[in-house]
This record gives C-alpha cells, sequence and structure tokens, in this order.
C-alpha cells in the first residue's frame, strides 16, 4: 500500500482553501453585478416604453392640433391611434379630452404601469 506523501496533502489543503477564497471573492463580486444589470435592464424598457407612448401622442396631438379637434364634442373620448409602435405598449387607452379652451391627450396605461402616463394639453385657438 502506498501512503500519501504529508507535503502533498499539505499542497492539496492550501488548494481548497484557495479555491474557496477565490469563490467567495468572485461570489462578492458578481452578485452586485447581476443585480445592477437586471435593475438596468427594467429602467431601460421603463425608458422604451416611455418614449414610444411619448411620440404617439405627440404625433396624435399634432393632428387634433391642426384641425381634427373640431371633430370631437367637448369631453373625454376614448380615441383609437393607427400607430404601428402601440403594439408594443401594456395596455392602456389613449383618451382625449376637450374643454372650451384646451385640448388634453393623454396615454393611460393599465394600472400597474401609472408611472408612464403620458399627457399633452394645447390651448385652442
Amino acid at each position: 500500500m502506498v501512503r500519501a506523501n504529508p507535503k502533498r496533502r499539505r499542497q492539496r489543503g492550501s488548494l481548497m482553501a484557495e479555491i474557496a477564497v477565490a469563490l467567495v471573492i468572485f461570489t462578492t463580486v458578481m452578485v452586485p453585478l447581476v443585480v445592477s444589470f437586471t435593475h438596468d435592464q427594467k429602467e431601460r424598457r421603463n425608458l422604451y416604453l416611455r418614449a414610444i407612448a411619448m411620440e404617439i401622442v405627440d404625433g396624435e396631438m399634432e393632428v387634433l392640433a391642426a384641425g381634427a379637434w373640431r371633430e370631437y364634442a367637448p369631453g373625454r373620448h376614448v380615441i383609437s391611434v393607427e400607430a404601428g409602435a402601440a403594439v408594443n405598449l401594456p395596455d392602456g387607452e389613449f383618451i382625449f379630452t376637450r374643454g372650451e379652451k384646451f385640448m388634453r391627450l393623454e396615454w393611460v396605461p393599465e394600472e400597474r404601469f401609472q408611472k408612464r402616463k403620458v399627457i399633452r394639453e394645447v390651448s385652442l385657438p
């Protein structure tokens, strides 16, 4: 029977300790990075959705301000938009409100996305 050399046992033990320390360092560095990347990805998605909603609302408001507002009686109206990018938005409604001296167009998303609401208001001529 061959016995292990005591020097080799110490080398194996120190190698295991180095591996354990390396794993702790790796975990300590990687966990915050993964959390940060996940948070950044969610924030970029929110900004993307807000940009789409603003672009659609601004475009529709230009059409309404050019004279299409006359087709609507004073009050609140849910309007449909023809923008292809609207399919990327969460469920919600585009609401046009016409008053006596103003008009407002807003995109109101479903309840859990309320912080992404986009509103544009213009004075009527």
